[in-house]
């Protein structure tokens, strides 16, 4: 995020807090102060079809595949990507998701996570290279290729895969601006209510050293580049990686453990499922130059916050999953370190079928009508504080709605 982009986050973030006396109200001088959109808050993602099938709500943002989810099924229609919303250009590229590990498996097996690390930067290399048979693989993983099923909601998953991976941003690299863009969102968190702790009062610096550590990145990037790949010591134990359920944040992961075979062919370092013969496996073993060096397992969980406590308890020891929770996990003191993107953007925003919503021009017109008529539009977000919102909302205030809860 830029810094105009951070006075306004700020800005809805502190709106938000209002909403416990039932809406926010965007200050006068604009045209649509007086036009009201209602926020619904779905917990998660798995509603969201069903709801809008159903007529319970008018549209809903979403991270993918339920972007395509809706689109694929014609439920709805896509009205703008995360990386579109208003105003212009201050979405593009945006943080999104993050490889993470607990602070004392990378002291005491620093080589393995390097390992885990380099596995997921050729996970996303085959995805850029393969982006079709890498669709199908997901649908495979998620779905085992059959239809994705909600409610009243039912499309095939590999027409959806096909569709969504184009809009994910597998990229693995901590630019300068991704780094400013993480932190953007501890302050906006920070405005929420949701930081408090050892991130509340530091300073830029200080986030640095708390948040982040890439030793690993650049380790693992000078290996994948080279092709030689260090053997890191034999795991005393097995070692479990978590992400999250029919969700595409940690692709790059399972790609790779699909075409585990091809990893260890071509580069000598892979993540070989126990039972190949699964859609989904839940244990792999990391070989590397040949040589098994760790029994890994594998948790699917559903959202990001699950994950997180799995962390503190040492239930995980790494993780695949978005930057909000990470960061309110670092705040709390698990002891985490965030290592590199797994993707950015990968969000949209999405009306119902035949509504007047084809771009953001036309769904405020819409939105404005039909307040007008004491009928706001209802949109579904996935949580209060969550990436999604926050974009929501930022962009509303931006055209000048009052936003209700609930």
């Amino acid at each position: 995020m830029n810094s105009r982009r951070l006075m306004l986050v700020l800005a809805v973030v502190a709106a938000v807090a209002l909403l416990g006396a039932g809406c926010t109200t965007t200050p006068g001088g604009n045209q649509t102060a007086n036009a009201t959109v209602g926020v619904l808050y779905s917990q998660g993602v798995g509603p969201m079809p069903n709801l809008l099938a159903t007529k319970q709500i008018d549209g809903y943002i979403a991270w993918q595949p339920f972007v395509s989810i809706a689109t694929e099924s014609r439920i709805a229609q896509l009205v703008e990507p995360s990386q579109d919303l208003p105003p212009a250009g201050e979405w593009i590229n945006h943080p999104c998701c993050v490889l993470s590990t607990r602070e004392d498996l990378l002291a005491t097996n620093p080589q393995f996570v390097n390992s885990i690390s380099a596995v997921t930067m050729l996970g996303s290399k085959y995805i850029a290279d393969h982006p079709n048979e890498s669709a199908d693989i997901l649908a495979d993983w998620f779905v085992g290729r059959s239809n994705f099923t909600y409610g009243n909601v039912s499309v095939g998953s590999v027409d959806v895969m096909e569709d969504a991976i184009d809009t994910v941003r597998y990229t693995n690299e901590p630019t300068a601006g991704w780094v400013n863009g993480t932190k953007d969102f501890v302050a906006a968190q920070k405005a929420l209510g949701l930081i408090t702790g050892r991130l509340a009062n530091a300073t830029p610096a200080q986030m640095d050293a708390i948040i982040f550590d890439f030793g690993p990145y650049q380790a693992a990037s000078q290996q994948v580049v080279s092709r030689q790949f260090v053997t890191p010591a034999k795991a005393s134990g097995p070692i479990t990686l978590g992400y999250l359920k029919a969700d595409m944040h940690s692709a790059a992961l399972l790609i790779a453990i699909k075409k585990s075979q091809y990893m260890k062919d071509t580069y000598g370092i892979a993540l070989v499922p126990r039972d190949a013969t699964k859609s989904a496996p839940d244990v792999c073993d990391l070989v590397v130059n040949g040589q098994t060096v760790a029994e890994v397992h594998l948790i699917a969980a559903n959202a990001g916050p699950e994950l997180m406590q799995l962390a503190a308890t040492n239930s995980v020891q790494m993780t695949f999953a978005g930057v909000p929770p990470a960061m309110a996990a670092i705040d709390k003191g698990t002891p985490i370190k965030v290592l590199h993107p797994i993707n950015n953007e990968g969000s949209g925003l999405v009306a119902t079928a035949g509504s007047p919503a084809t771009d953001w021009a036309t769904f405020t017109a819409w939105a404005k009508t039909r307040s007008a008529e004491g009928k706001p539009l209802k949109i579904a977000a996935p949580s209060k504080g969550s990436i999604q919102d926050v974009m929501l909302r930022f962009a509303l205030k931006d055209a000048g709605f009052t936003v209700t809860e609930g």
